[in-house]
């Protein structure tokens, strides 16, 4: 059977701002702490960056930004849009809208800073409105303007369109009328991924092959270049640091402060990602699972592996039996696991897992399917982003086609031993062999030769990007720096630690690179 192992990345730290109970309150955390009575800076646009730039690019280096105020109840947010061509290669072939946020420094700016939540896919526009000071530390607010913006085929830019409400709750919910793992079930899945991929074809108003992640690397460039900064400062989570790494590679001579947290390995391949995540999300389920039965109100007993065991017993009859929802929809495996991969982004979700499989235990899949609609960015039947759209769009584009059976023999035999619990609802048909256009992209390992110290952070227990290829990046980098958090969750930055937290602040604010790796307790 020709299948792919599923990324997990979507929506990288979105998921656990998003998740994170505090979350509710963080624009109020951030007004709390600018001084009563004071004055936003007014709105300020600078000259565009434009030295070196060829003629053919000169137009787009050159446009002036207009900024307006946000509508999100902040005086300190503006909001732009910046025209960039849809082929970078043909820069005449046509152009698309970038959305950009402004958080204007509450004190004197230093100059931009430059943010990616991740993904691919998820919205850094709206990242920075909703939670800026859960992206970036006080002080980084105080010195820089914090820009947020929605990559290409992303959010409010020129965006991938694919299924409407209907169509994409049939499409992520629906459970298979074959049984999983059989020809038919392959056949049925394969068509649904077939019919989603059309739909993006027929949608997306033909931006689709220009989706990539070197593409939105030099969109990021232009962004630089408009806002009048001589050099990129960068701050990216998640899968924003394959684009922050790729941003290095292209422009070294405009790489300034990058910091990558929660890394990506571009060397390792699409199977690869797939197994590697796996396993720290099998290994983020077995603390999340010692935690539980640490307590009084845990569902299962026993030891880990009882309950491990118990956690299987319950998915296979979720897939055997579907839970139904109040609004018609049915729980199956899938479904479910979905939901337990969105509580695992960050320790503080674990309460949630525990209240969605407690409700699974007795019959009411809400919880669960609450958990799991926010992973799809979907609430009261609205999907609120196209962060599936652009996922796939991204992924198909960036990562070859694989088939070589015997790797992905390989891979199965170490996703069944590595992740018991997790492995049987990981595997499916690759949905990229359908899509309308071949990929683009190559792995391999980046050097940023010439980019100046890079600072990688890695969890060392992070179930979505595992330790590894934070350590892996880090080695590859010309002069990167690895930052380790002991802990778990994932991404390490602005979550509580104080040595990693200093580090990463004393880098963008005083230059400041630590004498070798860093280890924080």
């Amino acid at each position: 059977m020709n299948t792919r192992q599923t990324s997990r990345l979507r929506r990288g730290a979105a998921i656990v701002a998003g998740l994170a109970a505090a979350s509710m309150m963080l624009s109020g955390c951030l007004y709390a702490m600018i001084p009563e009575g004071a004055e936003p800076r007014p709105s300020t646009t600078n000259a565009p960056d434009t030295e070196g730039v060829s003629a053919e690019l000169l137009p787009f280096y050159e446009q002036t930004l207009e900024w307006a105020a946000c509508d999100r109840g902040g005086a300190m947010f503006d909001c732009t849009s910046v025209t960039a061509p849809l082929d970078w290669e043909n820069p005449a072939a046509g152009e698309i809208e970038l959305a950009v946020v402004r958080h204007q420094a509450t004190g004197q700016p230093v100059g931009s800073l430059l943010t990616n939540p991740g993904g691919p896919g998820a919205s850094g526009r709206d990242f920075i409105l909703d939670s800026v000071d859960y992206a970036v530390g006080a002080d980084l607010i105080e010195s820089y303007d914090v820009i947020g913006f929605d990559p290409r085929g992303v959010g409010a830019s020129t965006a991938v369109t694919c299924f409407d409400a209907a169509d994409m709750d049939s499409y992520l919910y629906d459970i298979p009328a074959s049984a999983r793992g059989t020809a038919e079930w392959e056949a049925e899945l394969t068509e649904r991924n077939a019919q989603f991929a059309d739909a993006c074809e027929a949608n997306s108003t033909g931006i689709l092959p220009h989706v990539t992640t070197v593409n939105s690397a030099r969109d990021m460039d232009l962004i630089r270049a408009v806002l009048g900064d001589k050099e990129l400062n960068y701050l990216g989570y998640s899968y924003g640091t394959f684009l922050g790494a790729t941003y290095a590679n292209l422009y070294p001579e405009k790489a300034g402060r990058l910091v990558l947290d929660g890394a990506i390995d571009p060397a390792v391949s699409g199977t690869e990602v797939g197994t590697t995540q796996a396993l720290g999300f099998e290994s983020a389920l077995r603390a999340y699972m010692q935690d539980c039965l640490d307590t009084d109100s845990c569902p299962f007993n026993g030891t880990v592996d009882e309950a491990m065991a118990d956690l299987g017993a319950l998915l296979a009859a979720v897939d055997r039996t579907p839970l139904k929802n109040d609004d018609g929809r049915l729980l199956g495996a899938d479904s479910l696991m979905t939901a337990i991969i969105a509580a695992l982004y960050s320790e503080g979700n674990w309460s949630y897992l525990t209240q969605g499989l407690e409700g699974a235990l007795q019959g009411d899949p809400y919880v669960a399917f609450v958990l799991a609609d926010f992973y799809n960015g979907r609430e009261d039947g609205v999907y609120l982003d196209n962060s599936t759209e652009a996922f796939r769009a991204y992924n198909c584009m960036d990562y070859p086609v694989e088939d070589d059976q015997a790797a992905q023999a390989a891979a199965d035999a170490k996703l069944a031993e590595g992740a018991p619990t997790i492995a049987p609802y990981w595997n499916g048909p690759d949905p990229c062999a359908v899509w309308a256009h071949p990929p683009t992209g190559t792995r391999g390992e980046i050097h940023a030769e010439g980019a100046g110290p890079i600072l990688v952070v890695g969890t060392t227990n992070d179930p979505a990007t595992p330790y590894e290829w934070s350590v892996s990046l880090a080695e590859q980098l010309e002069e990167g720096v690895l930052i380790t958090r002991v802990g778990e969750g994932h991404t390490g930055y602005n979550k509580g630690n104080t040595c990693v937290d200093d580090a990463v602040d004393a880098f963008f604010l005083e230059d400041a690179v630590p004498d070798g790796d860093l280890k924080c307790e």
